[in-house]
This record gives structure tokens, C-alpha cells and sequence, in this order.
């Protein structure tokens, strides 16, 4: 997570819990420069200097013909680099991104995320995207792990399935992996070398995939503990005391490992789109989960894993497709063709237990 001065979070009072608040900010980021527009934001992460990054399905980068969200009459505009990053006002900083020697760029962008030591990752969920991709913060390329069109089911120790979001646990130096669309697990990896750590499924269990199993209601989820697979797992976070939160989309549902898999308790909300992505609060204690899904983002308290609170309406745009918080405790998502949106921190208010 972050580095750098952590916002405040008060403890629960008797009666009542500490909610944290907050506003969109309507002028973050500022207009690219270049003429250059926006694609589908797919993927967001902050880094320790509080930089957001981001990644788009760009025009100069799609696949299968596939159009720009955003068309403009004439010449006036072209699709940005794919690899956005923004200082806290909204400014760009750099950016890059796209085919190049060495490396195979994945036909659908979809998550990223900065490391500690300023190394970049990203992830693709296009058909073939079986790998990821590990850069420098200037767009230069250092490792691939797995090969694209390679997927060879969620037992395989060196190929992926569509990985959708990556974390990294700075104190290990290991990369945690949302396998994803195509496989059903959480993968780790040495985040220097590349090289298989362990893996596991739903309930902490061998990764299976199970493909009879229908997908949930648009309405809603069966009532329970919910299939024995993953369905689309969608986001993952590691905390600082070492539990591991990862989001099952489809079967909208958040599930909380050891950092050894072992599975410890889940939440469900089943009758809501639910668990579409993941942040921590960045205070001490990471007292907070954010949960996005459908029009909403939940705060939710990550020790007991209870609703504290919802945040939407006013202008919030919904709960996302990927969201990450930054050391003042502002909360940035990736609307994919609504664009980008920064939620300002402002402060806590007691809420009704």
C-alpha cells in the first residue's frame, strides 16, 4: 500500500461506528493533453508517492476492431497511450504503453498495479491472455511470466487464465494474482524471478473448474455459503497483518485467506451486483474495505467483515470496475467507459450501529 502520512480513522464507540466520508472531486484528472482521449478504464492502482496509475483499452491498442469509447468528427483526437500516471491534482505525469520487442502486450488491458520497488505489472483478459507483463516506471520491459494462448486450467503453476488484478506483499516480495476470468484461483509468484509459490481455490481448497455450474441470477444469489469454485475473480488485496481479500464477482461474494490459503470467513450479498473490486483504508490498522458493485462502493469493516456504510449517489458514479486508495485516504476507480473518478476523503461521521 501507499506510503506516506495515513489518514485518521477512529476507533468504533459504544453505540455507534465511525464512518469515513466523501466527496467527488469534479475536476480530477485534468484533460489529457495531445488531443489525446480516454478508452474504457479498466484497471487503476496508486503508488508510495501517491502517483495514480492507470490502464485504458486505447484506441491505438484495440483488438478485433473494436471502436473508442469516445468518437470525434475530423482529426482533432486520437486514443492515449494505455499507461496513465497522474499526480494528485489530476496532472499527467508519463505515459506509454502498447506492443513492443521482447514482449507480448495482451489483447484486453485489464488490471495493474505498482510495486514497491516502483516496478509495474499488467494483466489482460482478452482470450489468449495467459501471462502478465512486469515493466519499469518508464514503460521499459523486465519479465513475462506465462504465454499468451497458453491457459492450461487453474492447476497450472506456470501459465495464467486471464489474470485480472495483481497485489504485491512488499515483506515477502511475492505477487498475488486474481486468476481471473478464465481460471478460478488466487496464484502466487516471486516477484523478482517469476517462479510458482502456491496456489488455491474457493474455501482455500485445490483450485477446480467446474464449468457445469450455472451462473448466478441477474437478480440475485442463492441463499448460503455459495458454489465451491470461483466465478470471475475479479480483485485481490493483501493486508499488512497478512490476510488475503479476494473478490468472487459472480458469485458476489468477498472471501478472506491466510496468506497461506487457508480460508478464514467470507461476505455475501447476494442480492446486489457485489465484490467487483477491492480497497484497504490507509490507516494503521486498515480498519476499512471498500467493496464496489453495481451503483454503490461498501465500506465495510474489514475485521468483522459488517456493512458499516454505503457511498453513493451525489454524483458517485458507482462502485466501479477497479478502485485503489491513496495514503490520504481518497478513494480513485475505474469506471471503464465512464472514465475515471476520484472520491476526496473528508473526514469520519458516526453512523447508527
Amino acid at each position: 500500500m501507499p506510503s506516506g502520512d495515513h489518514a485518521r480513522y477512529p476507533a468504533h464507540a459504544a453505540n455507534t461506528v465511525q464512518a469515513p466520508r466523501f466527496e467527488v472531486d469534479p475536476l480530477w484528472p485534468k484533460p489529457l493533453p495531445n488531443h489525446w482521449i480516454l478508452g474504457s478504464a479498466i484497471g487503476v492502482t496508486v503508488d508510495a508517492d501517491d502517483h495514480v496509475w492507470i490502464i485504458h483499452r486505447s484506441s491505438a491498442t484495440l483488438a478485433n476492431n473494436e471502436k473508442p469509447l469516445e468518437l470525434k468528427t475530423g482529426d482533432c483526437c486520437i486514443g492515449a497511450p494505455p499507461v496513465l500516471e497522474f499526480d494528485q491534482a489530476g496532472n499527467l505525469l508519463r505515459h506509454w504503453g502498447g506492443p513492443g520487442q521482447g514482449y507480448e502486450w495482451p489483447e484486453s488491458n485489464h488490471g495493474i498495479t505498482v510495486d514497491h520497488k516502483g516496478n509495474v505489472w499488467i494483466g489482460g483478459n482478452g482470450g489468449p491472455d495467459s501471462h502478465l507483463l512486469k515493466f519499469t516506471k518508464d514503460g521499459k520491459f523486465l519479465m513475462q511470466i506465462g504465454k499468451p494462448g497458453q491457459s492450461k486450467g487453474s492447476n497450472a503453476p506456470d501459465q495464467l487464465g486471464r489474470p485480472a488484478h495483481m497485489e504485491l506483499d512488499a515483506g515477502a516480495n511475492e505477487l498475488y494474482v486474481a486468476d481471473g476470468y478464465g481460471n478460478r484461483r488466487v496464484i502466487v509468484f516471486d516477484a523478482d524471478t517469476g517462479a510458482f509459490k502456491r496456489m488455491w481455490g474457493a474455501f482455500g481448497n485445490a483450485p477446480v473448474d467446474l464449468y457445469n455450474c450455472p451462473p448466478p441470477s441477474i437478480n440475485s444469489v442463492p441463499p448460503g455459503d455459495g458454489p465451491p469454485q470461483f466465478s470471475i475473480v475479479h480483485a485481490i488485496r493483501v493486508s499488512e497483518d497478512g490476510l488475503v481479500y479476494l473478490a468472487d464477482r459472480e458469485n458476489r461474494r468477498v472471501q478472506v485467506f491466510t496468506i497461506d490459503g487457508k480460508f478464514v470467513k467470507q461476505l455475501v450479498k447476494g442480492d446486489i451486483p457485489f465484490a467487483r473490486d477491492l480497497a484497504l483504508s490507509p490507516d494503521p490498522g486498515q480498519q476499512f474495505l471498500y467493496v464496489g458493485g453495481g451503483a454503490e462502493l461498501v465500506v465495510v469493516d474489514r475485521k468483522t467483515l459488517e456493512i458499516v456504510e454505503s457511498i453513493k449517489g451525489a454524483g458517485v458514479l458507482g462502485g466501479g470496475h477497479q478502485m485503489a486508495t491513496d495514503s490520504k485516504g481518497n478513494i480513485y476507480t475505474a469506471q471503464t467507459n465512464h472514465g475515471l473518478q476520484k472520491l476526496a476523503f473528508k473526514g469520519m461521521s458516526p453512523q447508527s450501529k
